[in-house]
């Protein structure tokens, strides 16, 4: 649809802005923390670019009160953040170590002191390298009793404080990243085990939000999830096919699981027929269905064009990802007989091969709204590129740009019916991109420090941090 003239944003709409415990905070074996998969993971040359890991990160953890005063000045309504497992139980299991509620404590409190809304993540991929060891966490059915464990401890110490939580960051790429290709933690290439245990993972998801429901009355709780709208390649039908084919398995997989506690029909006898399915236990489809969020957070960088992929001499599912921010390296990745990527010669992409399309969020919003009407908040969208320090100063006008486009499609979204909570961007300070070091860059704050010296870590504001600012103040009119 056209509008002549839109709508505006709720009064109490969540103007907000996102991190990761592993990205941000550092202090990675300090009061009594332990280790976690991902800090073994970085110290396995090769796993990250030139080896970069988050021992000390962006010194959140130290930081935090000059880290939220910014928060502050820039007039955020609302701060996303993930806990490190670790730093409440050292071991995944036993022992709570009270330090590391402190330290949230501590900050959630910093946050409220400053009107901020604390958004609280449970799990943001950095699972205690104990569970990994004892019985190979997500495929194990123990970890939905650990996880569970953990979700209540943090419930009971802050839900009189927070009352947005989300579970499970990005489901479908931990898992999918982790047990499918081989490219992150635990560096697991086989589909059939991918697939149970996400099986496990969505169990995991389901029981915490049950238990939720005891402990925060007054509260919201949502998965987030890696959202990438499909679209076919051309009109012809085989094209189109494809495209189910991929919003089947790609997407409906995970959120017709969270929403409606069921698997997509089409998918699921896919996977049986290729002896890929789950194996379900009695008592799981009726948790699954207990466990349907209060809203579906939404994280989103880009849509993905497929086109149909022959069964013989089709492109698999190995594909080469882009990590180095040289532009052209990534590869088509799909599944032969189902689809395959292909570049959409419509869009232009980042650096690091993400292709840039405000309208597939409204497009994704929309889909969701109509197929589980539920309310949405957008839990991460942002642009990570090189960023220049010049005399204290950052002018990243292709952020503002990146930015203002993607919150025009939401406020597109809302006038579609999208029942939108909040908007939180990717990321606040800049922080390690995970497999991509500390060159790429995403946040409204910069921080003084690469691959290979930590310096002093100066924060300085850019450009985008002062557009967001006049943003956050005129409720979205100002973009």
């Amino acid at each position: 649809m056209l509008y002549e003239k839109l709508d505006g944003f709720k009064e109490d709409f969540l103007w907000g802005s996102a991190s990761a415990a592993y990205q941000v905070e550092g202090a990675h074996d300090v009061d009594g923390k332990g280790p976690s998969i991902w800090d073994e993971y970085v110290k396995v040359p090769g796993n990250t670019f030139k080896n970069t890991n988050g021992n000390v990160a962006v010194d959140h953890y130290n930081r935090y009160k000059e880290d939220v005063k910014l928060m502050a000045d820039m007039g955020l309504k609302a701060y996303r953040f993930s806990i490190s497992w670790t730093r409440i139980f050292p071991r995944g299991r036993g022992e709570v170590n009270e330090e590391g509620l402190k330290f949230y404590d501590n900050l959630i409190n910093e946050l409220i002191r400053h009107n901020i809304e604390p958004i609280i993540t449970i799990y943001h991929w950095d699972l205690p390298q104990a569970l990994q060891d004892l019985y190979k966490g997500w495929e194990s059915r123990e970890i939905i009793g650990d996880f569970n464990n953990y979700c209540i401890t943090l419930y009971k110490r802050f839900g009189d404080r927070v009352k947005y939580w989300v579970t499970l960051n990005e489901q479908n790429i931990f898992i999918g990243l982790g047990y499918r290709l081989a490219l992150h933690p635990p560096k697991v290439r086989n589909f059939k085990r991918m697939i149970q245990a996400n099986h496990i993972a969505s169990l995991a998801n389901a029981k915490a939000i049950k238990s939720f429901r005891e402990y925060v009355k007054d509260g919201k709780i949502g998965p987030s999830f890696a959202l990438s709208p499909n679209y076919a390649y051309s009109c012809k039908p085989k094209d189109v096919l494809a495209m189910e084919n991929a919003e089947e398995i790609n997407v409906n997989w995970w959120l017709d699981v969270y929403c409606r506690g069921e698997y997509p029909k089409a998918a699921f006898r896919y996977m049986e027929r290729i002896g890929l399915e789950p194996i379900i236990e009695e008592g799981d489809m009726e948790l699954l269905k207990e466990g349907a969020p209060d809203f579906m957070g939404v994280n989103y960088y880009q849509t993905t064009t497929v086109e149909m992929n022959p069964l013989e001499g089709g492109v698999d599912d190995s594909g080469t990802f882009n990590t180095t921010g040289k532009k052209g390296t990534s590869r088509d990745t799909g599944i032969p007989g189902v689809f395959k990527t292909i570049k959409n010669p419509n869009l232009e992409a980042t650096n690091w091969d993400w292709e840039i399309d405000p309208e597939g969020l409204r497009i994704g919003m929309r889909r969701i709204t109509s197929r589980y009407n539920l309310p949405i908040l957008i839990t991460e969208n942002g642009l990570g590129e090189y960023d220049k320090l010049e005399n204290g100063e950052i002018h990243d006008e292709y952020r503002i740009e990146y930015l203002k486009k993607h919150i025009e499609a939401c406020k597109e979204a809302i006038n579609d019916g999208v029942d939108l909570i909040g908007y939180c961007t990717w990321s606040f300070t800049d922080l390690l991109s995970w497999l991509n070091g500390y060159q790429k860059r995403y946040g409204f704050v910069y921080i003084d420090r690469d691959e290979n010296d930590e310096k002093e870590m100066k924060r300085y504001k850019k450009d985008s941090f002062y557009w967001y600012k006049k943003v956050i103040e005129t409720n979205g009119e100002e973009l």
